[in-house]
């Protein structure tokens, strides 16, 4: 019959050669998972900035076009219906009238990244 051998010394003999192996294994795991946790949240403020940008540049384009429809109204005698028909109900309730000259200008709002570091 062998020897028996309890578990506890093959303990001792295989704790410290596991530590040396699975210790630089399992820094590599989480360097790598932390990277790639950063690159996803950099990907993603990236994706949002660009949103964001597309839906300014359409804002722009609709007060463009919301413009040039005015300024053909106002040439064609309808300058005061057409003014009437681009405001929201809620802002003729707000805002003072405006007269037939005066554009709307856009809102303009700094949400994104105001007082953040980079």
């Amino acid at each position: 019959m062998p020897p028996v051998v309890p578990p506890f010394l093959i303990g001792l003999i295989v704790a410290p050669l596991a530590k040396r192996l699975l210790k630089p294994l399992m820094r590599g795991v989480v360097k790598t998972s932390v990277g790639l946790a950063l690159e996803v949240k950099k990907a993603t403020h990236e994706a949002g900035e660009n949103i964001h940008d597309l839906a300014a540049e359409v804002a722009a384009e609709v007060m463009a076009a919301q413009l040039a429809a005015g300024d053909t109204d106002t040439r064609s005698g309808n300058g005061q219906e057409a003014a009437k028909s681009a405001t929201p109900n809620s802002e003729k309730d707000a805002a003072p009238a405006r007269t037939e000259g005066e554009a709307r200008a856009p809102k303009i709002r700094a949400t994104t990244g105001a007082g953040k570091t980079h």
